[in-house]
């Protein structure tokens, strides 16, 4: 198994402390995981990421070990969630908390704000005008990918919050994307209602996310006794982990579900 000794972010350029890596054993641990820049790297486009079997065997392993508490927080939805983890039907939320499937495989699927389909309109119309941009519908929300056209970022923020303030929508910032949502859920709220349920009641929420979507879910992991690790570079954050690398999750997860074989072991002798 590689090193699970995982260098936090560097925070010499940012002037801001050092976040420590977190521990890897726990009494009884729920366990959030982003996917994009957390369990995944970005990509150039949202298609370009696919499954990988080091990533896959560590949530199959982490989700027998935890008894089901952990689930994959994200802002995809949940079919693309089962498509790039490809570790079974896993507890998820998709589209910042507007999809949810909980451990037994029911769903909680918000209804579509009616403003989603003019608000899809007008970024098909920002498309034509720009090739380069990619708009990504998924039902209750529509995003627009501009990482392989940044000097487009300012016109599209521009719009996005023009076109939500239009249609009653709300805006969701990502790395180089946007995002449109239907309102009233986000990733905060999607880890609330899971800890309030089995089988993840009663135990210690931690949230890995990388960038400021994750930043209501690393508030709600707090407040319910836990914490959030922030991956990658340093910034402003809630988070009081840290992780750089997407290869440093993976080989902390593993060593996460080490430790849990260990302690089985332990009770056991």
């Amino acid at each position: 198994m590689p090193n699970a000794e995982s260098r936090a972010p560097d925070a010499a350029s940012t002037g801001l402390p050092a976040l420590t890596p977190p521990p890897v054993r726990f009494d009884r641990l729920a366990l959030f995981l982003d996917m994009d820049g957390v369990l995944a790297p970005l990509a150039e486009t949202p298609d370009a990421v696919g499954p990988v079997t080091r990533r896959s065997a560590v949530l199959r392993r982490l989700d027998e070990r935890l008894q089901g508490r952990l689930a994959i927080v994200s802002g995809r939805t949940l079919s693309e969630i089962d498509r790039i983890s490809a570790a079974g039907p896993l507890a998820a939320s998709g589209v910042h908390g507007l999809q949810r499937r909980r451990r037994d495989g029911s769903t909680v699927i918000a209804p579509a704000s009616p403003g989603i389909a003019p608000a899809t309109r007008a970024l098909r119309a920002f498309q034509d005008e720009h090739p380069e941009v990619i708009v990504e519908e998924k039902g209750v929300s529509v995003g627009l990918h501009y990482r392989q056209a940044s000097e487009v970022g300012e016109a599209a923020l521009a719009l996005a919050r023009s076109v939500a303030a239009e249609h009653g929508l709300s805006v969701q910032p990502g790395v180089m994307v946007v995002e449109l949502k239907t309102p009233g859920s986000d990733k905060g709220s999607a880890i609330t209602a899971f800890m309030a349920e089995p089988p993840f009641q009663g135990a210690t929420p931690v949230m890995l996310g990388d960038d400021l979507t994750d930043e209501n879910a690393f508030r709600a992991a707090t407040t319910l006794g836990g914490f959030g690790v922030l991956v990658g570079p340093m910034r402003e954050t809630l988070a009081s982990h840290g992780l750089a690398t997407v290869d440093a999750v993976l080989s902390w997860l593993e060593a996460v579900a080490d430790g849990i074989d260990a302690s089985a072991e332990e009770k056991a002798a």
